[in-house]
């Protein structure tokens, strides 16, 4: 009785074998799955409240996450050649690492995700290139107020927690702590980098040169300052965080329900 061999395709002049065997298929699916699975995090419930409760953090997480990924990708399409670029793609690749673990955990307990998510898009890139249109100082500032912002909606939540049964979700908490305390790397490194010099009359210089229906898609945010100038005597950073931040406010109230 003859013993099957299974062949193995070559790459040309090389004697490692372009398909890999079922144990090397095992091992490499072992280790991509541990680098991205590092926690179980919802643990059990029959308990409908608690349910409810799990499914708005996670589902209003997952909209901040989703958001903050947009916010990046629109300040990159602005500074992607600029000597900041290295800095916010950094900061970029950690909120990709969160919005993949937020939709496996969506995912894995058949969590809906907000019905919102086609504004969060286009919102959210607008927020980062009008940002951006400011230079590395706007984009910087924007950062810092969308960060804290996160970084206190997560302090909520551990809190929430906390208060509730520690033990049962201790994995929970671990997450949203890592988390948090990347968000308040990104905040602090915004800190470092000009947030607080950023100036409104250079958006308005960049603004008043710009056809008024570009500005109404890229700066929906900004457009107002236009038309009221004595806006622009009020300190850049703190205008621009306030604004944003307001949002930030108003997304996570509706990001829990729809």
């Amino acid at each position: 009785m003859h013993r099957f061999v299974r062949p193995q395709l070559l790459l040309r002049d090389s004697k490692q074998p372009l398909l890999p065997t079922a144990g090397q298929l095992c091992t490499n699916h072992k280790s991509v799955v541990s680098s991205v699975r590092g926690y179980v995090v919802l643990p059990p419930t029959n308990d409908e409240e608690e349910k409810a409760m799990l499914h708005r953090m996670m589902r209003v997480d997952h909209a901040g996450e989703y958001g903050a990924n947009r916010i990046y990708a629109g300040q990159m399409a602005v500074l992607g050649h600029t000597q900041i670029s290295p800095l916010i793609q950094e900061m970029w690749d950690q909120e990709k690492q969160h919005l993949r673990k937020f939709n496996e955990i969506l995912a894995e307990n058949r969590v809906r995700p907000t019905l919102l998510l086609p504004l969060w898009n286009i919102a959210g890139f607008a927020l980062g290139a009008g940002s951006a249109l400011l230079g590395k100082e706007g984009a910087m500032a924007c950062t810092v107020a969308v960060e804290e912002s996160i970084s206190e909606h997560y302090n909520c939540q551990i809190r929430t927690l906390m208060e509730k049964d520690p033990e049962k979700y201790t994995e929970l908490l671990q997450l949203i702590k890592e988390f948090r305390d990347d968000e308040m790397e990104h905040h602090d490194t915004g800190l470092e980098h000009d947030a607080e010099s950023v100036s409104l009359n250079y958006c308005h210089d960049r603004m008043s040169c710009m056809n008024y229906n570009i500005k109404i898609q890229i700066l929906p945010f900004y457009v107002f300052l236009t038309h009221d100038a004595s806006l622009l005597q009020v300190p850049g950073y703190q205008l621009m965080k306030a604004i944003i931040q307001a949002g930030c406010k108003a997304a996570i109230c509706v990001s829990e329900s729809l």
